[in-house]
């Protein structure tokens, strides 16, 4: 079973049984093709849409789609996402990511990002030079980039908070 809320109002329980699905518990007929131009065919009761995914957020578990024209904002969950909520736990605020600090003391040669960039994990950040060596701070994980705490051809100390990220 998943949970989608829309656009952060509508929330419906889809099933999947026996290859047709389910949504509230109402029995619905609806097909779906990927269109040679990227857009994507819906045939749903009867009616048909044209859809184009506009953003995709795994991590987050969120899509938006725009179908005839009308966003919608989609926050998928699954039964893993659903549990731990009942339990008292939500698995995005546990999935924290922590900030780039400096390994060691050296000078910012350049920042290779800005704030509100995706970046996936082992993504080149910053370029930081040491012992006249230049090391590239990478990504550990997939987020987003919040702020830039320092500016290029500026000293930084050991563990200094270079990049937030969330």
């Amino acid at each position: 079973m998943l949970q989608l809320t829309i656009n952060d109002k509508n929330t419906f329980s889809i099933v999947q049984d026996d290859g047709k699905y389910i949504i509230d518990e109402t029995s619905v007929d609806w097909d779906a093709a990927w269109q040679p131009n990227g857009l994507v065919s819906i045939l749903y009761n009867g009616k048909s849409y044209t859809a184009i995914i506009e953003k995709t957020d795994r991590k987050a578990k969120e899509v938006s789609l725009r179908i005839n024209g009308q966003l919608y904002k989609i926050n998928i969950q699954e039964p893993i996402d659903l549990l731990l909520s009942n339990m008292g736990m939500d698995l995005r605020s546990m999935q924290k990511v922590e900030p780039v600090k400096a390994p060691m003391p050296g000078m910012i040669l350049k920042v290779l990002v800005s704030p509100g960039q995706q970046i996936n994990k082992g993504d080149a950040l910053v370029i930081l030079e040491a012992m006249k060596m230049e090391n590239i701070l990478k990504a550990s994980a997939a987020a987003t980039v919040k702020a830039i705490k320092v500016t290029e051809k500026t000293a930084v100390e050991k563990g200094a908070v270079l990049i937030e990220l969330e």
